[in-house]
């Protein structure tokens, strides 16, 4: 296939998916985000998690550059919601991908 992703990247994405789910605060995190409908601010985010808005920072960039969250900026709050695509992708077909 044409566009087909190759291999050594589908692998270098998928291992950083899963270093990041790695961490208690993110998958508290994707927890969260999993029971909301719709996006939500990080300070939201924060709050309900009890982090300071450094730490946030630091774990949604995590999350966005692993492709578990997307994260829309509407003037100077930013909105994050779960990619379900990522996680059907890396972590759903995970045994069929060994």
């Amino acid at each position: 296939m044409a566009n087909e992703i190759p291999r050594s990247e589908v692998d270098s994405q998928q291992l950083l998916v899963f270093k990041v789910l790695a961490d208690v605060v993110r998958l508290n995190i994707v927890k969260y985000l999993k029971l909301q409908d719709q996006a939500v601010t990080c300070g939201q985010v924060g709050q309900a998690m009890g982090i300071s808005k450094t730490a946030g920072s630091y774990h949604f960039k995590l999350l966005e550059k692993a492709g578990l969250i997307t994260v829309k900026k509407v003037a100077r709050e930013k909105y994050v919601m779960l990619n379900p695509k990522t996680f059907d992708y890396y972590v759903t077909h995970f045994y069929q991908s060994l």
